[in-house]
């Protein structure tokens, strides 16, 4: 198809736009948003990257679905910043293993100086090995984002988890503004931006509506937006909620790809979880990228065998990067 015949990209949906979205009957939903993915990325290639946990534990934030949350008792053991070796010998495996990106997440509210100093060390080393690089440290600031982008950082992850009513009941120790700031302080210093979103921590309809329309408005789309299906972990707050049902995600993942037609929508945490018809729908509905490998920080994923013999039912390849008006795909770390 013609540039001219791509949707233009809006920056000033509203909810009841989003919400007759989701109100559309489902073969309907899912022909508008495959035919607008369609439009602007090859239907059968699927993106992968791989997720590494270079500090776990121990955060100060009370993320109430995050088993890494110090006022949370799930068992996760406190560890610190992963040596450098190690992060290169885990980036070198996730190559061998088809991945193209490579990132790196750190259970930190925000990074001190030090901190980032020996992260960006990282984000060379892996650069040098030839992955694209992409992290994820909490909140930064604009002078932080600055030596990340010119320590060569290709993408910066920050969520905005949930709409902005609901976020309170899930976080109290930053603010809806404070990630905001951070994704405002990432765009200044031209790095890709991935955002999205996690799903069923006892959210309703609308808060999924308000999340996407949070996405969609931002002065630039984010590159990459990883939809998250909760991972529920015993010992959080958030485990034993009602669990979203699978055709609300897909759904969800269609209205993404409707009203952010040019960013990577990718599934990231929660694939366990799903049957392989279920993530199949979500290929259809626009998703099309995916981390790879057995973990998502402390969380499982499917191994690398699995997805491999999915892609190859689904008839999907992977490739290392998308072209979009002239524009690279981002990643979305978790």
């Amino acid at each position: 198809m013609s540039e001219t015949s791509k949707p233009a990209l809006r920056h000033d949906w509203s909810k009841q736009e989003i919400s007759a979205l989701f109100e559309l009957p489902f073969n309907d939903l899912l022909f508008q948003a495959q035919s607008i993915h369609r439009q602007n990325f090859d239907p059968n290639q699927v993106q992968v990257s791989t997720l590494l946990s270079i500090k776990t534990g121990a955060c100060p934030e009370d993320c109430g679905y995050c088993s890494q949350s110090s006022k949370n008792d799930a068992e996760v053991e406190r560890e610190r910043l992963l040596p450098l070796d190690e992060v290169i010998e885990k980036a070198q495996q996730a190559k061998n293993n088809g991945a193209h990106r490579f990132c790196m997440g750190a259970a930190w509210r925000n990074p001190t100086d030090k901190n980032l100093d020996k992260v960006i060390d990282m984000i060379t080393a892996v650069k040098n090995i030839g992955m694209e690089t992409c992290v994820t440290l909490g909140m930064l600031t604009e002078k932080q984002s600055q030596r990340l982008k010119q320590a060569g950082l290709d993408y910066y992850n920050h969520n905005l988890d949930t709409s902005p009513e609901h976020y309170g009941d899930i976080i109290t120790t930053r603010t809806y503004q404070d990630r905001l700031d951070t994704l405002a302080h990432v765009r200044a210093a031209n790095i890709n931006v991935c955002s999205g979103g996690i799903l069923g921590m006892g959210e309703k309809r609308e808060d999924r509506v308000s999340l996407l329309q949070q996405l969609a408005n931002l002065p630039q789309h984010p590159d990459s937006v990883p939809i998250n299906m909760l991972v529920q972990v015993e010992g959080t707050p958030l485990h034993g909620v009602d669990e979203i049902e699978a055709l609300e995600f897909v759904r969800t993942v269609a209205a993404a790809r409707i009203i952010m037609p040019a960013s990577v929508v990718r599934l990231s945490a929660g694939r366990t979880e799903m049957s392989d018809e279920t993530q199949a729908l979500c290929f259809l509905a626009g998703a099309n990228s995916i981390f790879y490998g057995d973990r998502l920080l402390t969380t499982d994923n499917p191994d690398e065998s699995h997805d491999q013999q999915l892609f190859a039912k689904l008839g999907l390849n992977t490739k290392q990067v998308f072209e979009t008006k002239g524009k690279q795909s981002a990643c979305a770390c978790g």
